[in-house]
């Protein structure tokens, strides 16, 4: 079974984008074990090997985003504000997902770790292969991969205000007015929620698009960062964004829960 059929049938399987993020969770957890195990295992200088770890993980973020636009398609809102995030996460999002320039503060916060942990080594000149030997022209590749980054998240981010202002436009207003005080043709009912349905349509369309190009962003974002990597570097900052998004994730499950159960044992 190909890649793109074995993803068409999970996502059919799937009944609920949550059901399917649940399971890609799982695998992502499985990721994260492979990529661990290459970075004590595997010798750098495999560039093979560590090449075809990094593009089947890459791949697995594309198929997040290809099931992720399929829901989307049927409920835009949903996927806004998911309700399989934790409130935690919830906290942190940006059109639906992670901001695409968290992906560069992710890398100097690793690097940072690793250079400090390996520094004796680094000073006797010996190499680690991890993120801590960033070269200077990485480094300004980076930087420049930021500020385009940052620009494109900005443009992206005025457009959502914009599509945002729309839910108070002359129709939207003339609707409610309508609404409200039952006046005009077609105002209850089937009817109305007809009207209702048509004036919203073009501005979950608009909203749609958005994030259409929100996703875009991160994922062209991750792999042009994962470019500039060496593949061993690579395999080291792909470790770093799982482990930041499956504790982050399990931590925020964990928090609401609690809050729950309190709440629970208060009321009773």
């Amino acid at each position: 079974m190909s890649t793109s059929t074995h993803l068409t049938h999970a996502i059919n399987e799937c009944n609920s984008f949550e059901r399917f993020f649940e399971c890609w969770l799982v695998e992502q957890n499985q990721h994260l074990d492979e990529l661990m195990s290459a970075s004590k295992e595997v010798d750098a200088a495999d560039q093979e090997a560590l090449q075809s770890l990094v593009k089947h993980v890459v791949q697995h973020y594309e198929h997040y985003y290809v099931a992720k636009a399929r829901w989307g398609e049927t409920d835009i809102l949903a996927m806004l504000s998911p309700s399989w995030r934790s409130s935690l996460e919830d906290a942190f999002l940006w059109i639906g997902g992670w901001r695409p320039s968290m992906a560069f503060h992710l890398l100097y916060s690793k690097s940072g770790l690793q250079l400090e942990a390996r520094l004796h080594e680094l000073m006797q000149g010996l190499r680690s292969g991890d993120l801590s030997d960033l070269s200077a022209a990485q480094l300004q590749q980076v930087d420049v991969l930021q500020k385009e980054t940052i620009r494109k998240e900005q443009e992206v981010t005025e457009k959502l205000a914009e599509q945002q202002e729309t839910v108070a436009d002359a129709s939207m207003v003339e609707l409610a007015h309508a609404m409200t005080e039952g006046v005009g043709v077609g105002v209850g009912g089937d009817e109305g929620q007809s009207r209702v349905d048509a004036a919203l349509a073009p501005k979950q369309d608009g909203l749609a698009e958005i994030l259409r190009m929100a996703d875009e962003l991160r994922l062209d974002t991750l792999k042009k960062v994962i470019d500039i990597l060496t593949p061993m570097q690579a395999v080291h900052y792909l470790i770093a964004a799982a482990a930041l998004h499956l504790r982050i994730h399990e931590w925020g499950k964990k928090r609401d829960a609690r809050l729950a159960q309190n709440v629970s044992t208060t009321q009773h």
